[in-house]
């Protein structure tokens, strides 16, 4: 089956044309355990190359003291392991890549043609989570999940220039589609078992100004808040929640779940305790098609993805994985036509046509992919990445 989706890959759509100069769409694939951003082409999804972004890794390990060793120890034993890649972004230009860098508990920039690392800036309570990168460039947002905060920097010199209170474990930050709100999700401590949920701390989706930084609204959930995607009108959000085994339609103008939507288990998710979910996670990836007609969500635990008709919330189809491929990112392609998972267990993104709800392929990555944006990158800068 998968030599018959490779044939399928370079026949998706035509190469993309340059519509910024030298600028090419690509989407950005962070392999957390490898420390690698894997470049795919915005168009054909061909894997073009990826960039090391943890280059200095040893350098670091060799400059912490015992303190701050230790920390990092336990960081990585609540994560289950080394995740050197949390999130990355390319610059508007398409030169540079802004990355977080999950256990390494900071956020670095790299230039894409010579891999030189430009600055490192150091996040607060050493453990970096999901970024997003300002409309103009000029801002990375970066949760510090072990401080309750989210922090500006600036993204030419690394600054932080601002921050602002979320709640426990903040997670996902987002941009409203007219760039002057910022959305920030948080998910609760992770460590601590469904029953003592009371403990976990607030679960919240925090609004700021995207100018100022200030707080103007915040929501509150029983359950963490996992990822979510905003009607361009922010009128209504599709968040996956902590423990919850498909999504819910929530009211941004009333503060209320208009509709809670719940996915089938497959027989293994069937089987499991809900303290056995990856991350307290049961769904984890959720994107709009282009037109925001079709939602795509990603039943982690499920080892599937299913395409959603909206409004009226029913499933159009499912994709089937591997037993334990673990799906738990989606990103849509640049043409609004294909949402992109990553299957982590597999090293593999797996394309889902949302006009049909079927895989139409699958491209091999790093190790342990996570995260996926897009961007544009500058096509003289992609002789600067190590082969696939």
């Amino acid at each position: 089956m998968l030599a018959a989706l490779s044939l399928l890959l370079a026949g998706l759509a035509p190469a993309a044309t340059a519509d910024s100069g030298s600028l090419r769409d690509v989407v950005l694939v962070g392999n957390s355990s490898d420390g690698t951003v894997t470049l795919l082409d915005g168009h054909t999804f061909k894997n073009l190359g990826s960039i090391n972004v943890i280059p200095d890794k040893q350098a670091l390990f060799d400059s912490w003291d015992i303190f701050r060793k230790a920390l990092h120890d336990i960081i990585v034993s609540q994560t289950q392991g080394e995740h050197y890649v949390d999130d990355a972004h390319l610059s508007p230009d398409g030169r540079t890549v802004y990355v977080s860098r999950g256990t390494l508990g900071d956020a670095a920039a790299f230039d894409v043609a010579t891999g030189k690392e430009l600055w490192r800036t150091d996040i607060a309570g050493s453990k970096a989570d999901h970024a997003a990168l300002s409309p103009d460039g000029t801002r990375f947002i970066v949760s510090a999940i072990a401080s309750s905060k989210a922090q500006a920097l600036d993204t030419a010199t690394g600054a932080v220039v601002g921050e602002f209170a979320t709640g426990s474990y903040p997670h996902e930050n987002m941009y409203s589609a007219d760039g002057k709100h910022i959305y920030n999700m948080s998910i609760g401590v992770t460590s601590f078992p469904k029953a003592l949920n009371f403990l976990k701390g607030t679960k919240a989706v925090t609004v700021v100004d995207a100018a100022t930084l200030k707080v103007v609204k915040t929501y509150t959930f029983d359950y963490g808040v996992r990822p979510a995607v905003i009607t361009p009108d922010e009128t209504t959000m599709y968040a996956q929640l902590s423990y919850l085994n498909g999504f819910v339609e929530y009211d941004l103008a009333t503060g209320k779940i208009a509709k809670t939507v719940q996915m089938p288990f497959s027989d293994k998710a069937a089987a499991l305790s809900p303290d056995d979910y990856p991350q307290n996670s049961a769904h984890h990836g959720m994107a709009f098609n282009g037109a925001k007609t079709k939602l795509c969500d990603v039943g982690t635990i499920d080892d599937y993805t299913a395409v959603i008709s909206r409004p009226a919330l029913t499933t159009d189809g499912f994709v089937n994985y591997p037993t334990d491929a673990l799906p738990y990112w989606a990103t849509t392609s640049a043409d609004g036509n294909y949402c992109l998972v990553t299957l982590s267990n597999l090293d593999q993104v797996s394309v889902v046509d949302y006009r049909t709800a079927k895989e139409v392929a699958r491209v091999d990555v790093g190790d342990f992919p996570q995260r996926e944006r897009l961007g544009k990158v500058d096509e003289s800068a992609l002789g600067g990445l190590t082969a696939p």
